[in-house]
C-alpha cells in the first residue's frame, strides 16, 4: 500500500511539474514519459516490480525538473536515458518474478499429483480388505452350517448313515472348492499387488523426471538472467536506446574530420567497445546507416554518408568481425534528428547509427 501512495505521488509531481511552463518538446523525454506510462499501466509490472518503477518515476521526476528548469540538452538526454533505463529494468523485473511464479506452481502441481496418487492407493487398498473380509465371513457361515448339519445327520439314525456319508462327501468337496477359490483370490490379491508396485514404481520415475526438469529450468533461468544483466551493463557502457527497430548506438560526427570519411583515431578507440560486444554475442548482427546535416549538395552528402557508414563497417571488420554479419545504409540529409537552421542541430544530424539485430539476426528496414 505504501508503494502504491509513492507511485501515485510521483505521478502528481511530474503532472504538476510538465503543467508548470512550456518549455520546447524533447523527443528522448517524451520517449521515457510513455515509456513510464506503458509500465505504470502493466498490473505485472506495478505489483512485482513496485520498487524499481518507483526509481523510474523518481528518475523521470528528475529529468523533468532539469528539462523545464533550461538544463543543457545533454544533462536532459542523460537524465532522460536513465528513466528509460529504469522503466526497462522494472518490466524486466516483473518478467523474471513471473516466470519464477510459475516454476512454483509446476512444484504444487507436481505435490498435488502424489497426494491423488497416495489418496487411489489408500482407497485401493480399503476395498481390497472390505472384499477380503466379506469372502472371509461367507466362508465361515457355510462352514457352520456344514457342521450342523453335519451334527444332525450324526443323531439320527443308522438308516441315514448313508445320507450322512453324502453329506460328509458333500462338505469335503466344499472345502475343497472353497480352498481353490482361495488359492485363486490369494493369486489375484498379489498380482493387484505387483501392478499396483509397478504403478508406483513409474509414478516415482515420473516425479524424479519432473523434479530434474524443474531443477534444469531453474538453472537455465538463472543462466539468462545473468546474460540479460551483463548484456545490459555493456549497451549502457555503448549509450544504446531501446527504439522500435531495436538497440540503437549513435555516434556522433567526432569520429571523422569535417567532410571527411576517414576515422579519426578517438574514433577508432570508439568502435573497440563495440567490435567486444559483437564477438561476446556472435549472434548479432547490425546494420550502419550515415547521415549528414543539409550543408553542401544533396549528392554530396549521400556519397558522404555512404563513405562514413562503410568507414565504420571497414573499422569493424578489421578488429575481427565478420562481414557478412554488418551492412551498411547512406541516407544523407534525410532523416535529421535535430533542426539544420543551427550549429547544434546540425552537428547532432552528421551522425552514425548502428541497429543491433535480434537473437535471430533480423534487423528492421527503416
Amino acid at each position: 500500500m505504501k508503494n502504491a501512495h509513492t507511485l501515485s505521488a510521483l505521478v502528481c509531481a511530474i503532472a504538476v511539474l510538465t503543467a508548470c511552463g512550456t518549455p520546447p518538446k524533447h523527443p528522448l523525454l517524451e520517449e521515457a514519459r510513455s515509456g513510464y506510462r506503458t509500465a505504470q499501466s502493466d498490473l505485472h509490472v506495478t505489483k512485482l516490480a513496485a520498487v524499481e518503477l518507483q526509481e523510474a518515476g523518481k528518475a523521470l521526476q528528475d529529468a523533468e525538473h532539469a528539462h523545464n528548469e533550461g538544463e543543457d540538452k545533454e544533462v536532459v538526454d542523460h537524465l532522460a536515458l536513465v528513466a528509460k533505463q529504469r522503466v526497462l529494468i522494472a518490466q524486466e523485473t516483473a518478467k523474471q518474478k513471473t516466470t519464477e511464479a510459475e516454476v512454483a506452481d509446476a512444484d504444487l502441481e507436481r505435490e498435488k499429483v502424489r497426494l491423488e496418487m497416495r489418496t487411489a492407493e489408500a482407497e485401493a487398498a480399503k476395498q481390497k480388505a472390505a472384499a477380503a473380509q466379506a469372502a472371509s465371513q461367507q466362508l465361515n457361515e457355510q462352514l457352520t452350517a456344514a457342521k450342523q448339519q453335519a451334527e444332525l445327520a450324526q443323531q439320527s439314525s443308522t438308516q441315514k448313515a448313508t445320507e450322512l456319508e453324502a453329506v460328509n462327501a458333500k462338505l469335503k468337496q466344499m472345502e475343497a472348492e472353497e480352498a481353490e477359490a482361495a488359492k485363486q483370490k490369494a493369486a489375484a490379491a498379489q498380482a493387484a499387488s505387483q501392478q499396483l508396485n509397478e504403478q508406483l514404481t513409474a509414478a516415482k520415475q515420473q516425479a524424479e523426471l519432473a523434479q530434474q526438469s524443474s531443477t534444469q529450468k531453474a538453472a537455465e533461468l538463472e543462466a539468462v538472467n545473468a546474460k540479460l544483466k551483463q548484456m545490459e551493463t555493456e549497451l549502457n557502457e555503448l549509450n544504446a536506446k531501446k527504439t522500435e527497430r531495436g538497440m540503437v548506438i549513435t555516434l556522433g560526427d567526432v569520429l571523422f574530420d569535417t567532410n571527411k570519411s576517414q576515422l579519426k583515431a578517438g574514433g577508432i578507440r570508439s568502435l573497440e567497445k563495440l567490435a567486444a560486444f559483437f564477438k561476446e554475442y556472435p549472434e548479432r548482427k547490425a546494420l550502419i546507416e550515415g547521415f549528414t546535416d543539409s550543408t553542401g549538395s544533396e549528392d554530396h552528402n549521400q556519397q558522404l554518408s555512404e563513405q562514413r557508414a562503410n568507414a565504420v563497417r571497414t573499422a569493424l571488420v578489421d578488429m575481427g568481425i565478420g562481414s557478412e554479419r554488418l551492412s551498411t545504409r547512406g541516407y544523407g540529409e534525410s532523416f535529421p534528428v535535430a533542426s539544420n537552421d543551427t550549429a547544434a542541430g546540425r552537428q547532432l544530424n552528421r551522425r552514425v547509427e548502428i541497429i543491433l539485430s535480434d537473437d535471430q539476426g533480423n534487423v528492421k528496414s527503416r
